[in-house]
């Protein structure tokens, strides 16, 4: 969901919008239960895809990480899979895995991939670009990377963000992994609400963010269970939560 990405991220001119009243983010990792999630895909009210969410907790020596993977299948333009580790104790993020496989009849470009770390206050690594004609490009990426940003997939853990009352504007940089570059990733809150998911009831906290919302669990366990563009266009919901599968190390 390379697209969901960019709905969620603010541009510059937006960012600025915001003014000095917003707040900067705090995500509460310890907050994210180890679960596997698996989502429905909705497109102008029909079917189109699924995805399946896992959130990891691995106990290290010292500290702690949490091990986000994801796969998702969005018929018939789509098919990623997504690879993030962060420190679970600071939030920071340590690393990032992201391919997928793109079917656009307009497009020129069939995959885009970033594999990518985090270390020394740089993140580094590489970035694919395959085209129909079998060709596959190698860029290589070495960039400061700031205390305090984040990664463009966060977006996928805003279940975490611990700090956010009705009519907050929360803000923080944001690295867009496809892009090589630093933009916002910025949330609004709106009044707390109760909704319905294949999954069950849930008490949410809205999120709204660039054209997407998502709804949050307010008390633990804190989990993502519906998103929606802000048209009605697209929407995912939460199907069914199991037991992790753990991830290769």
């Amino acid at each position: 969901m390379r697209w969901l990405c960019f709905l969620l991220l603010a541009s510059p001119a937006a960012a600025a919008a915001q003014g000095s009243g917003s707040q900067s983010l705090h995500f509460d990792l310890a907050a994210v239960p180890a679960t596997r999630d698996s989502f429905v895909f909705h497109f102008r009210g029909q079917e189109r895809g699924w995805a399946v969410w896992q959130y990891e907790i691995r106990r290290l020596e010292t500290t702690q990480q949490l091990v986000y993977t994801a796969s998702s299948e969005f018929q018939p333009v789509e098919a990623e899979q997504l690879r993030v580790v962060l420190d679970r104790l600071t939030g920071a993020p340590l690393s990032t895995f992201h391919h997928i496989d793109l079917f656009s009849p307009t497009s020129d470009t069939v995959m885009v991939e970033h594999d990518l770390e985090v270390a020394h206050g740089e993140i580094s690594g590489r970035r694919r670009v395959g085209t129909k004609s079998g060709e596959v490009k190698i860029f290589p990426v070495s960039r400061p990377f700031a205390p305090g940003t984040v990664l463009g997939d966060y977006v996928f853990i805003a279940g975490a963000v611990s700090n956010v009352a009705p009519g907050d504007s929360l803000g923080v940089p944001a690295y867009k992994e496809f892009a090589d570059s630093v933009t916002t990733l910025s949330f609004v809150a709106e009044p707390p609400t109760t909704i319905r998911v294949p999954a069950g009831r849930f008490d949410v906290q809205p999120l709204k963010s660039g054209s997407f919302r998502i709804f949050a669990t307010r008390t633990a366990p804190r989990r993502v269970v519906k998103g929606e563009t802000l048209d009605g266009q697209f929407a995912f919901e939460l199907v069914h939560s199991g037991p992790v599968v753990p991830a290769p190390e």
